[in-house]
């Protein structure tokens, strides 16, 4: 089982500063509300530790076989 990550953005970019924005671009986020879901991996988790105080993330196992 791989596991997944779901990334969902609940605060705004607003006047936060650059490396966190480009982080959660990184994410494919871009407006609040959007939820993104990504394999569990050192670069996701790297974008999600510099924004964290921007996210919601939820760790998911993927159950699917292939």
């Amino acid at each position: 089982m791989a596991k997944k990550v779901k990334v969902k953005l609940k605060r705004g970019l607003a006047g936060k500063r650059e490396e966190h924005i480009l982080a959660v671009k990184a994410l494919g986020l871009k407006k609040v509300g959007d939820v993104r879901v990504l394999p569990d991996d050192p670069r996701v988790w790297g974008n999600i530790k510099k924004a964290h105080y921007l996210l919601e993330v939820e760790v998911i196992e993927d159950d699917k076989a292939s």
